[in-house]
């Protein structure tokens, strides 16, 4: 985070943020997801434009499944949401705080043009606010 207090998604995104393709497998997915300790990553095409969204919840039940019949899980692409929320980096953090409560999603793609430019996850938006209540 920049040393002035951030206004917009753009100063607290993570910028270089884990992405996978539709043809990336449900056991990568869930590995990536846990080594970059994230609830979910954007699918993203050969340019890099968001096709889609696949969240812990979405793999949940293929990997218990696919564990407990030994089978193979499935892809990305078999999974995922092409219905997706998504923010750019010029939106307010207060703006994307109060649309982030109750159900909505615990990370967002930021996208410029279609392209996913990093995310913004509900952790990001918390340390942001915790600054702005600080510098009142």
């Amino acid at each position: 985070m920049s040393r002035s207090s951030p206004a917009v998604v753009g100063d607290i995104m993570i910028g270089d943020c884990y992405r996978v393709t539709a043809d990336t497998s449900i056991s990568a997915l869930a590995d990536g997801l846990a080594r970059h300790r994230l609830p979910g990553a954007p699918v993203v095409d050969a340019q890099d434009r968001l096709i889609g969204f696949i969240s812990e919840q979405d793999v949940l039940g293929q990997l218990l499944d696919s564990a407990y019949h030994c089978g193979q899980p499935s892809l990305v692409g078999e999974l995922m949401r092409d219905m997706v929320l998504t923010v750019t980096h010029d939106k307010s953090i207060v703006d994307l705080a109060e649309s982030m409560r109750g159900e909505r999603p615990k990370v967002y793609p930021v996208v410029d043009d279609g392209h996913v430019i990093g995310l913004v996850t509900r952790r990001e938006v918390l340390a942001a606010l915790l600054v702005m209540r600080n510098r009142c």
